[in-house]
């Protein structure tokens, strides 16, 4: 018998090996128009690089879905949502999910309670405005999921995160307003540090061939699949729609497929499913309460000054 190194694997669907969903976050713009307010309009070829998104990546995406007859999940700044609509309404068409990721990509930790529900207020508009439904999926924009968040997202009827790192299979945040389901990922599954190399959003990493990048991705794969994990990635329709990655991803769908049973489902179903276990009592998730810590940690000494 081979080693199992989850100790509580889910019972995935149809007697799956493991779930996956290629999700993707389509930021177009707005990190630009974040960072660089006074010079955005100026900065002509990064906007033309990252509009690549709906013009480009975001069709192709639908294709390859459509072609191996899958659903999967975007998250979509608020922003983005209100001025790529077009992007948008094809997704939703094509029966994809689309999560909450901010207004204009905001790192929410740095923000004020008042501040983060306003910006999760004018998301949720914006979604509900052009997709006719309030998203229950969230994913916190650079990861910055704050203190203040899980209570957030479960006043506004949200059903599940897919911001945090903390385990390999889903888990359940708690918090003084309830709980909901967390659907973990981690940087390995990013496709940022694989691919990116912009001096406005501080990276020039050497970039990395499709090849030598999925070879990342696939090890990943292999372990969830070898021990009933979680899949997710987080990637980036102008990074990962590029012609030779997409490509790439469609040769990965089919060695997926090839290994056996395996789930591909968006976050929302995936929720839906980790939900319907633990209401029923066949699967009991890990529980993690949140805030980890109710004040800052002492120094024994302090600290050399720069």
């Amino acid at each position: 018998m081979s080693l199992k190194l989850i100790d509580n694997p889910p019972p995935w669907p149809n007697g799956a090996r493991c779930a996956v969903c290629f999700s993707f976050d389509m930021d177009v713009e707005s990190l630009l128009h974040l960072n660089y307010q006074g010079s955005a309009r100026r900065r002509i070829v990064t906007s033309s690089t990252m509009r690549y998104e709906p013009i480009r990546a975001i069709p192709r995406l639908v294709e390859i879905w459509r072609h191996f007859d899958v659903k999967q999940t975007v998250f979509v700044p608020g922003w983005c949502v209100e001025t790529y609509a077009p992007s948008i309404e094809l997704l939703v068409k094509n029966g994809h999910e689309i999560g909450h990721h901010g207004y204009l990509h905001e790192k929410i930790n740095l923000l004020s309670r008042d501040h983060e529900a306003e910006v999760l207020g004018r998301g949720i508009e914006a979604i509900e405005k052009v997709t006719g439904k309030r998203p229950v999926g969230y994913r916190a924009p650079s990861y910055a999921f704050s203190e203040n968040s899980l209570d957030l997202l479960i006043e506004n009827g949200f059903t599940y995160d897919a911001s945090l790192m903390g385990d390999d299979v889903p888990y359940i945040l708690e918090g003084d307003k309830g709980s909901l389901v967390e659907l973990p990922s981690d940087m390995t599954l990013d496709d940022w540090p694989q691919y990116v190399s912009m001096k406005e959003f501080g990276v020039q990493m050497p970039i990395r061939s499709p090849e030598r990048a999925f070879e990342v991705f696939r090890a990943e794969f292999d372990a969830a699949f070898d021990h009933g994990g979680l899949w997710v990635s987080v990637w980036h329709p102008f990074i990962s729609g590029r012609l030779s990655r997409a490509a790439e991803m469609v040769k990965f769908i089919e060695y997926m497929r090839s290994r056996g049973d395996v789930w591909i489902a968006p976050l929302a179903e995936i929720a839906a499913h980790v939900e319907q276990l633990r209401n029923s009592g066949a699967w009991t998730p890990r529980i993690d309460r949140l805030p980890y810590r109710d004040a800052e940690v002492p120094h024994l000494v302090p600290l050399p000054q720069n």
